[in-house]
C-alpha cells in the first residue's frame, strides 16, 4: 500500500552546483546564454517559458543520442539511489518535480526508479532537436502534476532548493529545503544542507511514521 508521495526536484537538488541545461548547453555550445536566461529565471525578470525558449534554440539540430550522452556523465548528490528504494521500501511514491526537460527526468527515472516526472518538451523530430519546445511547464505546473498524484497534501513531502519549488513548498504536508538557496530556506519546513541525498530520510520518516 502507498501511503504517500514524495517529490524531488532536479537542478540545484539531485544536480549540484550546475542544472542540468548548462550542463548540457556547454556541449552544444551556448552555456553562457543559458546560464544568464537561468539567472534571470531565478531573479523573477524572465519565466520559466523565455527561458526554455532560449535554450531550446541551443538544442537545434543535435541528436537525442548527443543529447542523452551529455546527460550520463551529468554530476549527481550521493544517495540518490538509496533513497529512492528507501521511500518504495516505505510505501512513499518517489516523484520527480522538475523544470528540467523531459529527458533528464526520463533518464533519472531510469536511472533511480523514480516513478514519474514532468518538466517542458524540447520537440524532435526523426531523432534530431528542431530548436523549438513542444510543451512547457512553469513552477505552478511543477506543483499542479505533484498534486495530480491522488494523494492529498498533508501526505506530500518535497524537497527542493530554489524559486521554482515555492509553489510546491506551499502545498504540501512537508517541505525539505536542500541545499537551498535563500528563497527557498526562508519557506521550507526543514532544512538539510550536504552532499548526501540520504540526509532526508530521517525527516521523510519522521513525517510519514503516522501514516
Amino acid at each position: 500500500m502507498t501511503r504517500g508521495l514524495v517529490c524531488f526536484d532536479v537542478d540545484g537538488t539531485l544536480v549540484p552546483g550546475t542544472s542540468s541545461c548548462a550542463w548540457v548547453a556547454a556541449a552544444l555550445g551556448h552555456e553562457a546564454e543559458l546560464v544568464a536566461a537561468e539567472a534571470a529565471y531565478g531573479a523573477g525578470r524572465m519565466t520559466n517559458q523565455e527561458a526554455s525558449v532560449i535554450d531550446a534554440r541551443g538544442w537545434a539540430g543535435h541528436t537525442e543520442a548527443e543529447v542523452l550522452a551529455r546527460l550520463s556523465t551529468l554530476p549527481l548528490v550521493d544517495g540518490i539511489g538509496e533513497t529512492v528504494a528507501w521511500c518504495r521500501d516505505h510505501g512513499l511514491r518517489p516523484i520527480l518535480t522538475t523544470l528540467a526537460w523531459t529527458p533528464v527526468g526520463r533518464m533519472l527515472a531510469g536511472r533511480f526508479g523514480f516513478a514519474a516526472y514532468c518538466g517542458p518538451v524540447p520537440e524532435a523530430a526523426v531523432g534530431r532537436y528542431t530548436g523549438r519546445v513542444a510543451e512547457h511547464l512553469d513552477e505552478y505546473g511543477k506543483r499542479d502534476f505533484a498534486l495530480s498524484q491522488g494523494f492529498a497534501p498533508e501526505r506530500c513531502a518535497a524537497v527542493g532548493d530554489s524559486r521554482s519549488d515555492l509553489p510546491l513548498f506551499a502545498a504540501v504536508g512537508m517541505s525539505i529545503g536542500f541545499n537551498a538557496a535563500p528563497d527557498a530556506r526562508a519557506v521550507a519546513t526543514h532544512l538539510v544542507d550536504g552532499p548526501d541525498l540520504r540526509a532526508v530520510i530521517p525527516l521523510l520518516a519522521a513525517q510519514f511514521s503516522s501514516v
